[in-house]
């Protein structure tokens, strides 16, 4: 399906994610063409779902209303039919996902020589702590080693800016499950808290990026990434095209 998005006029082609049923047939939601996406400017998990229905077996399942990144920050919600719908059929044809349009800051490197990534298998996000947990997953699947959860890093500015919610030995990452864009000072402080740990910084965030914010990180070299509630972080900027294309 064409989207459009209402902050910039881009234009993009989206296929709905399908899910297993726990009957083990795939499910993804209709999508409806007669109605706009509409940018995220306030998230309650509990109306981030819809209900459809499996064709294979008839059970109703809630799964995550399907959001695109849109490069220039902007997260969208995409319509969908109403609850208890009956899904596209398995196997039937939909527009494939539209590459990212926007031109990377940085050329993204071949991956020749390195043994090629399994395919990435996300977890579903319904909590804050779900979305810590999939970016703890990606970055594990980019060949970042030994990823753990680490605690609240004071940063330079005050007790009030942002800290480090994931950890490796090589990196250090921030997950904004909320429902403003990340600011130009989160950025910069996961920058800095990078810097002192002599680590890569990798930024997530589940409501994109202030312009100002993705200026400064593209600058810095600080990959991006935008998540949904599927759990699959995709990349906003250059560096973050250049990690997952060449790796750590």
């Amino acid at each position: 399906m064409s989207v459009c998005c209402p902050s910039c006029g881009s234009r993009h082609v989206f296929r709905a994610a399908a899910h297993p049923c726990a009957c083990g047939a795939p499910v993804a939601p209709i999508l409806r063409a007669d109605a706009p996406a509409e940018p995220v400017t306030h998230r309650a998990w509990a109306d981030e779902w819809v209900t459809v229905r499996c064709a294979a077996c008839g059970r109703d399942g809630d799964w995550p209303r399907p959001e695109l990144g849109c490069p220039c920050g902007t997260a969208l919600r995409i319509p969908v039919a109403g609850a208890g719908t009956d899904p596209v059929p398995p196997g039937a044809p939909q527009p494939a996902r539209a590459p990212h349009t926007e031109r990377p800051a940085h050329i993204p490197l071949p991956r020749t020589g390195r043994t090629p990534r399994p395919p990435f298998r996300p977890t579903t996000i319904r909590t804050s702590q779900d979305a810590v947990t999939a970016a703890a997953l990606y970055l594990r699947w980019l060949g970042f080693k030994s990823v753990v959860r680490a605690g609240t890093v004071p940063s330079p500015g005050g007790p009030e800016d942002t800290g480090v919610d994931l950890r490796g030995p090589d990196v250090v990452a921030q997950v904004d499950p909320t429902t403003s864009p990340a600011s130009l000072r989160a950025v910069e402080c996961l920058w800095l808290n990078g810097l002192g740990a002599s680590t890569a910084s990798v930024y997530f965030a589940l409501a994109g990026y202030a312009e100002d914010a993705r200026s400064r990180a593209d600058a810095l070299g600080l990959p991006l990434f935008a998540m949904d509630l599927t759990g699959t972080p995709q990349p906003v900027n250059g560096p973050a095209a250049e990690l997952v294309s060449a790796g750590p």
